[in-house]
């Protein structure tokens, strides 16, 4: 299985502080934001590279973090070649582009590189293994309200079967919604491809999602750990308020095992 972090857009609602470096990039509690789903991909022993998905702007930015990031496990960055947000390739189109690049002839895990999560991608891949078939990961939002307009929304039916997908609805049917993890067979990779040649959204993954799921079985993993989705200052100071707490909390755990 190779492991994708998709990090190719330009973040415009979190300038001016994205406006010479990535989002990605942006510290959290001491570290850069991408290392955090990193770390949980490199300890999946099925996943046996991992590869970030960047655009051209800030490759310069990416590779100074990458040439001190202690590695663990077959990383590379593949470059997008796009300079600003009006040229950029969306999530889709970026694996779009990856496929026809790397030509991968096995299972895929996609992961949205500005998303922390504290779920197991161990666990979710054991999941995947089971069904044999797309699997996406869902959060329980509980609030109908708090995501109106801004997530992909899912109705699951018997044995997690995604039997509905809408984008960013107005009147959301559920509180379940997508969180930029998506596994994919190896069987069906093709089918990004499919979906981009008959012009579809090529932004957000969520559109495929939708699209896949009217034509195959896709399955829903749902996550009850904590998750945020960095894409205001809110949720961003939100994160690092949780991370540097654990980080404290750690310290004082090991101080008490040491004494």
């Amino acid at each position: 299985m190779k492991a994708i972090i998709l990090a190719g857009g330009y973040a415009k609602r979190l300038w001016p502080i994205t406006k010479h470096q990535p989002k990605q990039l942006l510290p959290v509690a001491g570290k850069a934001m991408i290392e955090y789903p990193l770390e949980r991909i490199e300890v999946v022993k099925t996943i046996d590279e991992s590869i970030i998905s960047i655009n051209a702007y800030f490759e310069n930015n990416f590779r100074e973090w990458f040439s001190k990031y202690q590695i663990r496990k077959k990383t590379k960055l593949v470059i997008e070649k796009t300079y600003s947000q009006r040229e950029k390739l969306g999530s889709v189109g970026a694996l779009g582009f990856l496929i026809k690049k790397l030509k991968f002839n096995s299972n895929l895990i996609v992961v949205a590189g500005d998303n922390l999560f504290e779920f197991s991608i161990r666990e979710i891949c054991a999941f995947f293994r089971k069904k044999k078939s797309p699997v996406i990961a869902l959060y329980n939002i509980k609030n109908k309200n708090r995501i109106k307009g801004k997530y992909g929304v899912v109705e699951m039916g018997e044995n997690n079967k995604i039997i509905g997908f809408k984008e960013k609805p107005r009147n959301p049917k559920t509180s379940l919604i997508n969180i930029g993890c998506l596994i994919l067979p190896r069987s069906d990779v093709k089918l990004i491809s499919k979906y981009l040649e008959e012009g579809h959204n090529a932004d957000t993954l969520g559109h495929f999602i939708g699209w896949l799921a009217k034509r195959k079985n896709v399955y829903g993993y749902i996550i009850d750990d904590p998750w945020f989705d960095i894409g205001s200052f809110e949720s961003y100071n939100q994160a690092n308020k949780y991370y540097r707490e654990k980080r404290l909390n750690l310290l004082k755990e090991r101080k008490l095992i040491i004494s």
